[in-house]
């Protein structure tokens, strides 16, 4: 994107990105308005990934932040470990200019070359899609019960990612408080 770039978001950038947070999801009527809190939680936890705690910059200022975080897709048998994406915040004032969906790719490209095959995420199904994302159902894969089956979204990060695994995703405790 012209003049954007994208790069891990550093120790200093948090108080400014969980202000960004707040910003981007102030209007928006399906959340809790704690995504800034979400994101501030997970930072904490001992399976946190830094390198996928991503902020897009333009002019010295942030204008965006995406983080993905481990979770477990848990069945009878077993259990396969993913990544969940959430949240993915834009500046109100540079939303639908891309920068979520630069976000997106970029946090794909580094999760792929961690070795990582799969993302889960909770969104609008019609946004997500065009990134490849499918409903997570279609691949025998459930959110918790208290999450609508239309908006849990996955995507294989390589040929065969999620092949044969199926079960219910497991979130580290921030995602429950």
């Amino acid at each position: 994107m012209n003049g954007i770039l994208i790069r891990k978001e550093r120790k200093e950038d948090h108080q400014e990105v969980e202000e960004l947070i707040r910003d981007a999801f102030a209007k928006e009527e399906h959340s809790d308005h704690q995504e800034h809190r979400l994101v501030r939680e997970l930072r904490g936890l001992d399976i946190f990934l830094p390198e996928l705690s991503l902020v897009a910059v333009k002019d010295g200022r942030i204008i965006g932040h995406i983080l993905m975080t481990p979770v477990r897709i848990v069945n009878e048998k077993t259990s396969y470990p993913s990544l969940a994406l959430a949240p993915v915040s834009v500046a109100p004032t540079m939303q639908k200019e891309g920068v979520g969906g630069s976000l997106i790719l970029a946090a794909h490209t580094k999760a792929r070359l961690m070795g990582h095959r799969s993302v889960i995420l909770l969104g609008h199904e019609a946004y997500y899609r065009r990134f490849g994302y499918k409903r997570a159902s279609s691949f025998g894969i459930r959110l918790p019960a208290d999450m609508p089956d239309e908006n849990a979204m996955a995507i294989e990060l390589g040929e065969g990612g999620l092949r044969g695994i199926h079960g219910t995703v497991e979130y580290p405790a921030p995602f429950h408080a």
